[in-house]
């Protein structure tokens, strides 16, 4: 396969979020683009206007290039074959149709929908194939002529050639094949004068050069009736491929009433864009042996069709966890700091309250206990703000009558140190547990309590080397006047 010959096309429609399956399928033919050098472009579907939804083609956009998938060609970057927005395109489409209609395999249907519903619920009584009756095809040139001149609303319909066997391949099914018997004869041009998807995707996809269509299984029932279209234009149909549906755990489709669907809702909860691609590129493949954990470019290196499965991809919301985890272990500690400055904001901090240095102390105590960013400040708010109050259960548990008198010691033998280091709180500590004639363990758990709230976390010497030594006696001194 030539590097020029490669050019995939993700399409998606612009009716809300983007949903999971369909970054699935972006990242598909993105990473089958970059693997065999060629192009991946982006074309928005906006033909179904009644689902428009303001604003959608803008978050599609923004999502995608979230996720890390830069395309070749589409709107706001042009190409030579646009433009990319099918609205834009309607006089191409009204021109195929015209070709469809001249040689007999389309025609005009002036069809009420009052009719059509009628006819369907009658067959639908006979128990038989819901299928268009064609009495327009067989209206003559002279009727036509009449509908037209008296304005009628008509739409216009492909043909589908009886008692016939449409087959195709499929790179991750193999051989398919449909009878013409359960095809109807699909709508092609709307009332409206917008084209249906099946038109505009064949039209496009030919005169945009695709070479390879990937796409949903949900897509399949629709090939026959594509390849239908190319077969009457004269036209080679290019390769193609129907990537395996995505699931819940219980193996029902994955909706939105079984958990969030939307990339944006993903994006909103703090996962990482490396780790939602790695997760969703192991929904349906994989790379043919035990390895779990991969960036955009050794998914590309990796990638390829053949190990597409056939069945249904689980979605598991842990797996998801636990490659963010793995993905932010391996940020550096500056790139975490990025991403925490913007997450500080979101959670309601100011910023600049804190210094570069002392965020990235707070990092790298809490680095092997978060699997998001947003966890360095929710599962340790105690380096943002003085608790305000304190773990109940930890309190009965190591509070006692003697403990304010403990912190008063260790409060006062802290405030004559010098500029402490870690291990300098430490030989503190131990010689204040030694003076009152107590164990380390007792002190060290109050000195947590009494500064964090918690009864657990990092270790005490970090939290208070990060904290300095003026703030941790603050909160020592509050902490014996809160905690009764």
């Amino acid at each position: 396969m030539s590097s020029e010959t490669v050019r995939v096309r993700f399409a998606p429609s612009p009716t809300g979020y983007l949903h999971v399956g369909g970054l699935r399928t972006a990242l598909y033919n993105f990473l089958f683009a970059k693997k065999s050098g060629g192009k991946f472009i982006l074309r928005i579907e906006d033909t179904d206007r009644s689902r428009y939804v303001e604003g959608a083609v803008e978050n599609l956009i923004d999502t995608i290039r979230w996720a890390g998938l830069e395309y070749d060609e589409g709107p706001g970057i042009g190409g030579e074959f646009g433009p990319y927005i099918q609205s834009e395109r309607s006089d191409i489409y009204r021109e195929h149709v015209d070709i469809l209609i001249g040689k007999k395999t389309a025609y005009r249907c002036f069809c009420t929908p009052e009719r059509l519903d009628k006819m369907r619920k009658e067959l639908e009584r006979k128990k038989l194939t819901s299928k268009y009756d064609r009495t327009c095809f067989r209206l003559s040139e002279k009727e036509i002529q009449e509908n037209l001149a008296a304005g009628k609303p008509f739409v216009v319909r492909m043909k589908v050639p009886d008692g016939t066997t449409v087959r195709f391949s499929d790179i991750i099914r193999g051989d398919v094949e449909f009878s013409t018997e359960r095809i109807d004869d699909q709508v092609l041009l709307k009332s409206d004068g917008y084209p249906t998807y099946h038109l505009a995707n064949v039209v496009d996809d030919h005169l945009m050069n695709i070479s390879h269509v990937i796409r949903g299984e949900e897509w399949l029932s629709s090939t026959p009736k594509h390849v239908l279209l190319y077969q009457f234009f004269g036209w080679e149909l290019p390769s193609l491929a129907h990537l395996p549906l995505l699931l819940n755990p219980d193996r029902s489709k994955l909706s939105k009433r079984q958990g969030d669907v939307a990339v944006e809702d993903y994006r909103k909860n703090g996962y990482l864009p490396e780790a939602l691609v790695n997760f969703v590129a192991l929904l349906g493949w994989n790379p043919g042996d035990d390895r779990e954990v991969f960036t955009l470019e050794e998914l590309i290196k990796e990638f390829s069709l053949e190990r597409v499965g056939k069945s249904g991809a689980i979605f598991n919301l842990e797996k998801l966890n636990w490659l963010n985890f793995q993905h932010l272990r391996r940020k550096t500690s500056e790139e975490v700091l990025a991403i925490l400055k913007g997450q500080l904001s979101v959670l309601g901090y100011e910023p600049s309250n804190f210094s570069d240095q002392y965020l990235l102390n707070v990092i790298a105590a809490m680095r092997e206990r978060v699997t998001f960013v947003k966890d360095f400040v929710e599962k340790s708010f105690y380096f943002f703000h003085a608790p305000e109050e304190y773990e109940s259960a930890a309190v009965g548990k190591r509070w006692k009558p003697q403990s304010p008198e403990y912190l008063k010691k260790l409060a006062a033998d802290f405030s004559r140190l010098n500029n402490p280091r870690r291990e300098d709180y430490e030989t503190a500590l131990k010689q204040t547990a030694e003076w009152l004639k107590t164990g380390n363990g007792e002190l060290i758990h109050l000195l947590r309590l009494a500064v964090s709230g918690v009864g657990e976390g990092p270790g005490v010497y970090e939290i208070v080397y990060i904290l300095g030594k003026d703030e941790t006696i603050r909160r020592i001194n509050s902490a014996i006047e809160k905690i009764k």
